[in-house]
């Protein structure tokens, strides 16, 4: 969806655009904000695995017979399994459930109570449609009469932070993500550095002329001016090569692993981060998934090593950051012909931050056994994603218009954070 530019986003946006080009090509752009002086909750981080990630595989429900029936091949094996090794066993986390190996480095934030995870939790759409799941949850609808604005940008548009940044909100990828479509400006960087900019420095500075000339008008385009260069002159400081993270954290050397690290730089920065979303794309394992080895186990390595990494390093940040990670849908629970699993239903969410409900395995477990799976041999989803989001948005985002949030539905309130 597309809104007519006001002057003022206008200006915004070329002011974003001289930022931009301050930055090595190859770094993530993240957002950020001036500092704020109306009151508000934690930044946010939206984490988006596309291509229907495994829940099963990632957070294994070792205890059941069931699993293991249906997964022969690419099963994970149980965690006191004496002939696999343990990079090839499940990590126990409670008797019933545990970890992929590959998501070993995430038992300390479980450990700390930073990481909780809702298994069974999904979307009431059961089409198995890759493009039809993901815009419907990004929107936060239940069907397409809804907005077609996303979740995220609604949370911004309904809650005043007196936040004037040309970038409050942005998507890291090859696109705007759409859970941050609506009035509230956001920005895709890459996009902007590939297609409108090009990493021209020419035309960076012409934009840094016009910033400098609307400093010292004394109006509300003068205003936008001073706070734009504010906001260059902060980055200025900063230097990404330079950068130390805490503890010793060692992020991967991915995609992943960079934007996580441009996200607790400027939080540290106190660049006053309000919204950002990273995609991770290749989880649609249809064929050859493999289990404690193979391509989802190298996914699973990837977002593992980079969670880990942000929980060190931003350990004294804890309490001001909220991070969900979430997925259009499951998978099957029966691996298929080709050693993968097909589009299924029921999936699962990660919630990383200082005021979690930590430690624990949340939500209605509904068992794999004989008559309790849906539709065609799917993990049913007992948790709506939305009474997640919804708690995230009223707890910690301070924000108590979840109604134009997620419009037409009746959040439940289950204790996912405090």
């Amino acid at each position: 969806m597309t809104t007519p530019l006001t002057r003022r986003q206008f200006l915004q946006g070329m002011a974003a655009a001289a930022v931009i080009t301050a930055w090595p090509g190859w770094m993530p752009r993240l957002a950020f904000a001036p500092p704020q002086t109306n009151p508000r909750g934690d930044a946010l981080l939206v984490l988006f695995l596309r291509g229907a990630a495994d829940a099963l595989n990632m957070v294994v429900p070792h205890g059941e017979e069931a699993y293991y029936r249906a997964r022969p091949t690419i099963g994970i094996a149980r965690p006191d399994h004496t002939s696999a090794g343990e990079d090839s066993r499940v990590v126990d986390l409670d008797g019933f459930f545990g970890f992929h190996p590959a998501l070993r480095p995430l038992l300390e934030p479980w450990q700390a109570g930073h990481l909780a995870i809702i298994h069974a939790c999904g979307a009431p759409d059961d089409s198995r449609s890759h493009f039809k799941a993901m815009a419907l949850m990004e929107r936060g609808v239940e069907d397409e009469r809804g907005p077609a604005s996303g979740w995220v940008n609604r949370h911004l548009a309904s809650y005043n932070t007196g936040n004037n940044s040309p970038i409050r909100a942005i998507g890291l990828g090859g696109g705007l993500p759409r859970s941050l479509y609506g009035a509230v400006p956001a920005t895709a960087m890459r996009s902007i550095v590939d297609f409108h900019l090009s990493g021209d420095e020419r035309r960076a500075a012409q934009m840094m002329t016009m910033l400098r000339g609307l400093h010292q008008t004394e109006n509300e385009l003068g205003q936008i001016g001073r706070e734009t260069l504010g906001v260059i002159d902060t980055l200025s400081q900063l230097d990404p090569a330079a950068y130390i993270p805490r503890g010793g954290a060692v992020y991967p050397d991915s995609d992943f692993g960079y934007s996580l690290r441009q996200v607790a730089m400027l939080i540290k920065a106190e660049a006053g981060l309000e919204a950002a979303a990273i995609d991770l794309g290749g989880w649609d394992t249809h064929f050859g998934q493999g289990g404690s080895v193979g391509l989802m186990a190298r996914l699973l390595d990837d977002l593992g090593q980079g969670l880990a990494a942000f929980h060190a390093d931003m350990l004294d940040y804890m309490g001001q950051i909220s991070v969900v990670v979430m997925s259009e849908f499951g998978r099957r629970v029966h691996e298929n012909a080709s050693l993968g699993t097909d589009h299924g239903h029921g999936t699962l969410m990660m919630m990383l931050g200082g005021h979690v409900t930590g430690g624990k395995i949340l939500g209605n477990w509904p068992g794999l056994g004989d008559g309790l799976l849906f539709g065609p041999g799917d993990l049913a989803a007992t948790t709506d994603y939305r009474d997640v989001l919804a708690e995230l948005v009223r707890v910690r985002l301070n924000n108590t218009a979840v109604d134009q949030v997620f419009p037409s539905y009746q959040p439940i309130r289950q204790g996912f954070v405090y």
